[in-house]
């Protein structure tokens, strides 16, 4: 129920992590289409890269704030941080604050003095800011981590590596919201490079209770992990897609003008097999580099009509390898007998 600085950067992570499944899926599924020519229906969906701007911008993010705070003389508080807060978000949309300029929050009741809010991708969520500036302070300092070098024990001394006075580095140590943030640019330069799976998991209820479906709790999580847009793109645009070479080189046994090579460029091969196999123009679309099918069911199709094929060539090889091999068989034997017979009459 109270939120702090720990569900604060918790949350940021999430915000990141969502930002790279948008981009990952349904911005690049868009521009995709967009990049191959392909017609189709335009999907709106909400882009949270505002909300992770509102944390991590460098100049006005709250990350930036917060660490101003740490790093600024005289006195500072929470307090202190919440009112920069207020001065510098003030008219950001997903930011609210009973304390802010902005006159629509001040009869909020649900929200104290002492609290911040941020309207996340998932939904409104309110930050306690008591603790803010001390656990984002909380520095292991120059002289602490050299003492503990200094231990005789190994395994203490390899814990505080940045004690050896070889390596002393006379600037302030980075601050817990900034280590946070190089951790999650790190995790989200490594995801980029990769082709990542999502498995999104579903809580059927709160009790951790077998045959228990609460409807209502599902809807929420379905909307807020974007779940309704993916569906809706995969819905509008073509659920499978590959280059033409690959296509060409996998269903090209169903075709005879393509079996067993095709001459011509892989779209022109393509197109052939495609109008051989009857499939309905509707299902498909050709794009600059890719083949686009639209429904599954004729991608399942095509794998059912490759399996009978790969089936019945393989039973049209053992054919003709069992003929040449009772051919070759009979040869010999002929040629045997024939020896056989000359060398007869020759003593007959």
């Amino acid at each position: 129920q109270d939120n702090s600085f720990e569900q604060f950067i918790i949350n940021y992570c999430n915000e990141k992590l969502q930002q790279i499944f948008i981009e990952l899926t349904l911005k690049e599924e868009q521009e995709e289409y967009i990049r191959e020519g392909i017609e189709w229906t335009h999907i709106e969906y909400f882009n949270n890269a505002i909300i992770c701007d509102l944390i991590e911008n460098n100049q006005t993010g709250i990350l930036a704030m917060l660490d101003e705070e740490c790093l600024r003389p005289g006195t500072v508080t929470d307090d202190t941080f919440l009112e920069k807060l207020n001065q510098v978000c003030a008219t950001h949309q997903h930011f609210e604050s009973r304390m802010s300029k902005c006159s629509r929050f001040l009869n909020d009741t649900s929200l104290p003095h002492s609290c911040f809010r941020i309207q996340h991708y998932a939904g409104k969520v309110m930050y306690q800011v008591e603790g803010f500036v001390d656990k984002n302070n909380d520095l292991l300092y120059r002289d602490l981590s050299q003492a503990m070098w200094k231990a005789n024990h190994s395994l203490i001394k390899a814990l505080f590596p940045e004690g050896n006075p070889a390596k002393i580095n006379l600037k302030r140590p980075p601050t817990a919201g900034s280590q946070f943030k190089a951790s999650v640019a790190t995790l989200m330069k490594n995801l980029q490079t990769k082709n990542p799976n999502y498995i999104r998991c579903i809580k059927p209820n709160d009790k951790k209770a077998a045959h228990v479906f609460n409807e209502a709790l599902v809807g929420h999580q379905i909307r807020y992990l974007g779940l309704l847009e993916n569906v809706r793109v995969r819905r509008a645009g073509y659920a499978f897609r590959q280059p033409y070479e690959p296509c060409l080189e996998r269903y090209k046994m169903l075709c005879k003008q393509t079996w067993p090579h095709w001459r011509g460029p892989a779209r022109a091969g393509v197109e052939v097999l495609f109008n051989e196999l009857g499939i309905p123009e509707e299902e498909f679309s050709f794009g600059r580099s890719k083949i686009f099918i639209r429904n599954p069911r004729t991608l399942f199709k095509l794998e059912d009509l490759r399996k009978q094929r790969l089936e019945d060539l393989a039973t049209l090889i053992g054919k003709i390898y069992r003929g040449w091999k009772c051919r070759t068989h009979f040869l010999l034997m002929k040629k045997c007998q024939i020896v056989i017979a000359s060398w007869y009459r020759r003593y007959s």
